[in-house]
């Protein structure tokens, strides 16, 4: 499909489209904006959970355009933060997507993680799962199970 007219651009338009049709699907949303706030609101929160070298290692694996979003606003000099709990990181989740409620954002949290562990092939899943906390682990089902 082309919409730029510029391979690597068209490219990766389309593969988060991809990633938004995925999520948007598991999620049984209509509202794409809101899909794509989910996504980024998930991916910032984990962003801000791991180590500068990890969050670059795990950067890499996107798609280039949400490489874009998901540095964005990124200051890598008070990072890792810190929480450890659960609810800490879905209330970090909820602070860019404050519609999600409750079961909602639970769910869009797992529905994310499941995303990428879709997309993103090899041991990077695993690793950037293996450095949240416990408690977040249990939102992200095994990478490759």
């Amino acid at each position: 499909m082309t919409f730029t007219g510029v391979a690597a651009f068209d490219k990766t338009i389309e593969k988060t489209i991809d990633w938004l049709n995925e999520l948007q699907a598991i999620m049984a949303w209509k509202d794409r904006d809101k899909t794509y706030m989910a996504l980024r609101a998930v991916l910032h929160a984990v962003r801000d959970r791991l180590p500068p070298e990890e969050t670059v290692d795990f950067a890499a694996q996107l798609p280039m355009l949400m490489r874009g979003f998901f540095y964005e606003g990124w200051h890598p000099g008070n990072k890792p933060l810190k929480y450890r709990h659960k609810q800490q990181f879905l209330e970090q989740v909820a602070t860019e997507a404050p519609w999600l409620l409750g079961e909602d954002l639970e769910r869009a949290v797992t529905a994310v993680f499941e995303v990428v562990s879709t997309h993103i092939k090899g041991g990077e899943p695993s690793q950037v799962r293996h450095l949240l906390p416990a408690e977040l682990r249990e939102l992200w089902a095994q990478p490759g199970m």
